[in-house]
């Protein structure tokens, strides 16, 4: 299974990155059903395009956690690439953005399409390495699943931080304060 990896990994760029886009339209296309604001981006914030990498890559995860029952590290591994995609969403954006000022879309797209290549060469990199010690993968997939909780929380209840402010209407989070 592991000389497959990469393939693994480069489907799951692929279903992230088409899922995630297509994410990004849901809750504009379903007329603002809340049932959609869970997964997709209910306005242009930061963190409304971070949770548009954490749920396809989530997803795929959990699909392929069903192929990799022999690897011990599984969560582990799946839980560093989830969380370094979701952490270079900002630390890109905010990079980019602070130092020339502005932030085209295609800029944007392609950090998000940047980010979840990296979280998935990362992922590939730590399977095939398998040197990866995973002694509570319990607490790891529980992580992940905090961030997914996190994710769902914020949409109705965001913080009034940057991170939550979409830039266009300078409100947060589903209820638009």
């Amino acid at each position: 299974m592991m000389g497959c990896s990469f393939l693994w990994q480069g489907a799951g760029f692929a279903f992230s990155t088409l899922f995630g886009t297509l994410l990004h339209f849901l809750y504009d296309w379903t007329g603002g059903s809340i049932l959609a604001a869970l997964f997709s981006g209910v306005n242009e914030s930061t963190w409304e395009h971070m949770k548009l990498l954490y749920w396809p890559m989530f997803l795929f995860a959990l699909i392929q956690r069903r192929f990799f029952r022999e690897q011990k590290n599984y969560w582990c591994v799946k839980g560093l690439g989830i969380l370094l995609g979701l952490a270079l969403i900002p630390i890109l954006f905010y990079t980019y953005n602070g130092a020339l000022g502005t932030s085209p879309d295609w800029v944007n797209i392609g950090i998000f399409y940047v980010s979840a290549a990296l979280a998935y060469l990362l992922e590939w990199r730590l399977f095939q390495q398998d040197r990866l010690t995973c002694k509570r993968p319990w607490l790891a997939l529980a992580g992940v699943c905090l961030a997914g909780a996190l994710f769902v929380i914020f949409t109705f209840a965001p913080p009034q931080l940057p991170l939550f402010r979409d830039p266009l209407t300078m409100t947060s989070g589903i209820s638009g304060h």
